[in-house]
């Protein structure tokens, strides 16, 4: 990579500070030519910058990191500046006017370093996720991928693979009179083999988990027209995102609402009454209703003092009664919540309900990394290549479907076979990351 790539590293301005990051073979030469000189390496330096005709930029600190032991495998330059959008321009422009320096494109400094060597494949995803992360759950997951715990996963499994492949390869070398030995060789590495499959099988089991931690969990809200369903969408996000009116069917398409449940994301999915009706239009948002239903983590069941109508759905893991501020039916459902969207009666019930159901489903506590459908992918592929292997006939078979699992766990961090994921993986992230 010979081209120098800048860009600003911070938010849009105007804002208090402005960061411009530079990687490359010239960032260097591009600090000395504003700066007048080259700070101490890894130090917040003061500098005045003036650009090539003596006019002064700003007033910025300065910090250098050597390649190749930076974020980015190459030397690297960050300029603090104030954020002001004319400072920003000014200083962008006097920096792109240099020889090889040209703007970064998004994902460009993380892509540069993975290419040196700096972060795995894993870690890059990671990354990503947790410029993403909207909750306390999905940071901690965005910061367990980042910080490299699924790539040494992945490595220690691969190394097991090895480990096996290289047993398997030394039993090919017995001759015809030891045939014994290598046949109890053949056993143990089944019996190996067997219980690693099993034990990938479980982390793929709780690959769910992952990604709906990643991903936020659905909750379905459902039940006959005017039942209060929208208002409770409106209270439970605390803003009107809704439509409400007295007029039956008012919602006719899914509405989605992002929620924060005690640090666990979640979206609430406001959907049409369900009702008998001749209205086509009508008819296909109920029967979009019943699908999102059917596929939410929680379907929350609605029915109303006003319509004591008990909802009947095997899939109802939460029933709701609305409108307690017109009284509470004298007989009920006794799991049922009672609650009151116009005054908020019930709600904080409600919530701490949804909390503790959010938290029990994702388990945020406990590690959960398999949250991407490409590490779903790669995991899948090796414990079907680790039962071959378990199951192979001969010892060459054995050690052809031991390499494809060591193949697949390679993936992950991107040794091998990832060429045609990287622009995917990459396009996630915005200019100067």
């Amino acid at each position: 990579m010979t081209d120098t790539i800048a860009a600003l590293a911070s938010g849009r301005p105007p804002a208090a500070l402005a960061v411009i990051r530079l990687s490359g073979p010239a960032a260097f030469a591009v600090v000395r030519a504003l700066a007048g000189r080259l700070p101490p390496p890894r130090r917040m330096s003061l500098c005045r910058l003036t650009d090539p005709a003596g006019t002064l930029l700003d007033s910025a600190l300065v910090a250098v990191f050597p390649g190749p032991n930076s974020a980015s495998g190459e030397d690297l330059a960050e300029l603090h500046l104030h954020g002001g959008p004319a400072v920003i321009s000014g200083v962008l422009a006097a920096v792109t006017a240099m020889p090889g320096v040209r703007l970064a494109e998004p994902g460009e400094y993380t892509r540069r370093a993975f290419a040196n060597g700096r972060m795995d494949l894993a870690q890059v995803e990671g990354l990503a996720d947790l410029v993403a992360a909207e909750t306390a759950s999905q940071r901690d997951q965005a910061l367990a991928l980042a910080g490299g715990a699924l790539g040494r996963l992945a490595e220690d499994w691969r190394g097991r693979c090895l480990d096996v492949l290289s047993a398997a390869e030394a039993g090919l070398d017995f001759a015809e009179d030891e045939a014994d030995v290598a046949e109890r060789l053949d056993e143990a590495a089944r019996q190996q083999l067997l219980a690693m499959a099993d034990d990938l099988a479980a982390l793929i089991a709780d690959a769910a988990r992952a990604a709906r931690i990643r991903d936020g969990l659905t909750i379905a809200v459902t039940g006959a027209p005017n039942v209060g369903k929208s208002s409770l969408v409106n209270a439970l996000a605390m803003r009107d995102v809704a439509i409400v009116t007295a007029i039956p069917g008012t919602t006719r398409d899914a509405i989605e609402v992002p929620i924060d449940l005690g640090g666990v994301a979640a979206v609430l999915i406001d959907t049409a009454g369900l009702r008998d009706t001749d209205d086509p239009v009508e008819a296909e948002g109920i029967a979009r209703a019943r699908r999102r239903a059917a596929d939410a983590d929680l379907v929350i069941a609605v029915a109303s003092v006003d319509a004591p109508v008990w909802p009947e759905a095997p899939a109802t893991r939460l029933l709701l009664v609305n409108k307690a501020d017109l009284g509470v039916p004298a007989s009920m459902p006794t799991d049922a919540l009672v609650v009151s969207a116009i005054t908020g009666h019930g709600l904080p019930d409600l919530r701490a309900w949804l909390t503790d159901w959010a938290r029990s489903a994702t388990r945020p506590g406990e590690p959960a990394l398999l949250s991407h459908a490409r590490h779903r992918a790669a995991f899948t592929a090796a414990e079907a290549a680790l039962r071959d292997a378990a199951d192979a006939p001969e010892p060459v078979l054995r050690a052809e479907a031991l390499r494809a699992a060591a193949h697949a766990f390679g993936r992950i961090a991107g040794r091998v076979a990832v060429d045609d994921v990287l622009d995917r993986i990459f396009s996630r992230f915005c200019i100067g990351k």
